[in-house]
This record gives C-alpha cells, structure tokens and sequence, in this order.
C-alpha cells in the first residue's frame, strides 16, 4: 500500500504567516565594532543579536559574576552567612592587593572583613584580593574553588565556562562565552535580586580606601548593572542590564579596544535593545493555523493550536520577514483526541535561534473503519487522492 507523502516524510512542514510579526521596516542592520557581543531579552531569555555570541572568550573581569554568584549560592543553601569573618593571606594581598597593580579592595594580609563585605568588594570595586581571600578561605586554594565556579556554570547550563582562578586574571583556558554571560546576569537577576541591587552602587569604601564602580552605563536611565572587564588579551568588555518601561534587556560586549570604546559602544547597544528590538506575545486564540493532515481518519485533517502563549522577540527589520512552520514528527495517524501534542510551530527569524512550541489537536479524528481503511488505501494505490506536505 503506498502512503501519502505527508506519511512517507519523518518530518513535515509547512511554512504560512502569521499576522502580527511583521509589518516594521526601515531598520538598519546591526553590527558592532565588538569581536564579541550579545543582547537578550531578559523576560523570555531570547538572544536578539549575537556576535560570536556562543564562542568562548576571555571575560577578564566580567568572571566575578560567577564568583558572586557561586557565594550567593553557598548562602542560601546555608553553607555561609555573609557575616562569617574570613582573614585574608599575604597571598591574596600579593596577588590581588595594592602589590599586584590590579584592581584591588585594598585589604591587607591578617585583615577580617565578612563575607558581605568582601562581595561588594568584588562588585562594586573590582577587587581581586577580595576574590582570592573568599576562594581561599572557603576552597583552601582559588584553583578549587575555580573548580567549583565551573561545576555549578555547568549545573546552571553555562556549558561554556571553564574557570581558572576567581579573579578573571589572564590564564590560558579560562574563558565563557558572551552568551553565558548573558544567561548568568538573568539568573543573578531573577535569583537573588536581593543582592543584584549590589551591582549598581556607584561606589564602596574599605577603611580609608574608596573605588567606584566601573560600570558606564550606570548614568544611563534604568540601567542598574552589571560588570565590567579589562585584560590585554581580552580588551574591554561590559555585561549591562537595564529596565525602560518594565522592559528589561541585556548586553554583553568584549574586544573593545578603550574605556571610551566600551562606553560609546555598551550605551549605544543599550539603546539599540530598547528602541531596534521589539516582543510580541502570540496566544492561542489569536493565531490562526493551518489544519494538519490526518493518515486514516474519518476527516482528513485535523484543527490544531498553540499549546500556550509565545513570546517572540527580535530586531523589528528582521521580524518583517520572519518564518513560520508547522513541523511533525512524522505522519499524524487517526485516532487524534482534542489536546494531543502533534507537533511544533516553530518561528525563524533571521540571526537568531528558531523559538518553538508544542501544537494541540484542537479536535478529535476517530479512525476510519474497516472498509473505510481499505478505500482509502486502494485511492492512494491508483492516485486518486492528492499527497500532503
């Protein structure tokens, strides 16, 4: 017995349009002197642009939001109070202190600040003794603790990460990608929002010693973090979030050759997320889809929705020409009861990753009966009916 083509396929699809997703015009396309750089939506987790978003990269300093986020995490499961005292080693103020010529908090060897204040330390100020002296006293060396940033990245789906030290110090195989990044500041953002708030402090002072936050978006309106980073090797780079209008959007951009650079380009991307950028929620009531074809049914197609609300975001120019497709398994075969998954409506827009979710029977299709089987059959065996796809 020949089957239709919509049976003989492992995978069918059809592509239609869906109103409401198009209709913006007159965008430029977007690029960006950055080697790499991402902007997400932070609601949906969407990646709206990315430039070598997903390839590893050296993130210098923007690595001690994982440090952070690692503490965060040992004080909520009850490992730390963030009033435990540390002391810090004559290795930490080597390393990381005034000695090192790098960012510091300015502790001194035999110093005991707690755990609260060593992490605005390293948020606010950058510092990389404050880092060491956290890793050493809850690891015993910084490279375990590295081992545990890299554990719990990996736990958290940040497959990209391989951490050397706490720091973001230059070390051969210590990298992220731009798009972890990204994912990192939402997870710090929707997890612990009690210490987020942190990042946007326009300074802190241990003892005598004041260092303000590096961050350059934090003059621009609603942005209240996150990061920044500097090596040679890496150039200059800023993870950013902001809020306008309830709308919260996320950059991370590295490679830039100046401070003046990283701030030129993360305003100007900042600006870009908000105003190039658009989200639209599609529900099951107001998309139409086209019927699925149904292999021995009583009818031969079958009404189909969308299992749930979908939110689609992306660069308006982009979204005018965005594609839609019903894509199945393999051939529907009857019997179909209302509310079964059958497949996927998955939405292409170009430059970023297709969004998708599951398509319902909006019916049900009783199969066809003995002899209904074989006319069919035998209609399809002498071309009477037309093939699907």
């Amino acid at each position: 017995m020949n089957l239709p083509q919509i049976a003989r396929n492992t995978v069918a699809a059809a592509a239609f349009a869906i109103a409401g997703i198009t209709g913006f015009a007159n965008a430029q396309i977007l690029d960006t002197p950055a080697t790499h750089a991402v902007i997400m939506d932070h609601e949906t987790g969407a990646i709206l642009f990315a430039k070598a978003g997903e390839e590893p990269m050296v993130p210098a300093s923007m690595t001690k939001m994982m440090t952070a986020y690692t503490v965060f995490e040992m004080v909520r499961r009850g490992e730390l109070s963030m009033s435990d005292k540390f002391t810090v080693s004559e290795n930490a103020w080597r390393k990381g202190g005034f000695p090192s010529g790098t960012s510091t908090m300015g502790l001194a060897p035999g110093d005991t600040p707690t755990v609260e204040e060593l992490l605005h330390g390293v948020i606010i100020m950058s510092g990389n003794d404050a880092c060491i002296a956290l890793a050493e006293n809850i690891s015993g060396s910084e490279e375990a603790f590295a081992r545990r940033m890299t554990n719990l990245a990996h736990e958290l789906g940040l497959n990209s990460a391989n951490f050397l030290n706490a720091t973001g110090l230059e070390a051969v195989g210590h990298v992220i990608s731009a798009e972890d990044l990204a994912k990192l500041a939402k997870l710090t953002i929707d997890n612990y929002p009690e210490y987020y708030s942190w990042y946007s402090l326009p300074s802190y002072t241990w003892r005598d010693f004041t260092q303000a936050n590096r961050n350059p978006l934090l003059e621009i309106s609603g942005a209240d973090g996150v990061k920044t980073g500097h090596l040679e090797v890496s150039g200059y780079g800023l993870t950013g979030s902001a809020v306008r209008d309830g709308i919260r959007r996320t950059i991370v951009i590295n490679g830039l050759p100046s401070m003046a650079a990283r701030a030129a380009e993360g305003e100007r991307l900042m600006r870009i997320a908000f105003n190039s950028f658009d989200l639209k929620t599609l529900t099951p009531d107001s998309v139409d889809l086209p019927d699925v074809p149904v292999w021995l049914g009583e009818t031969q197609k079958v009404p189909v929705k969308l299992s749930s609300d979908l939110q689609i975001a992306g660069y308006k120019a982009s979204m005018e020409k965005a594609k839609a497709e019903i894509v199945l398994p393999g051939p529907i075969e009857a019997p179909v009861s209302k509310g079964d998954e059958l497949g996927k409506l998955i939405i292409t827009i170009a430059g970023q990753k297709p969004m998708e979710a599951p398509i319902l029977a909006d019916a049900d299709v009783a199969k066809l009966g003995f002899f209904g089987r074989a006319i069919e059959g035998l209609s399809h065996m002498l071309g009477g009916s037309e093939s699907q796809s």
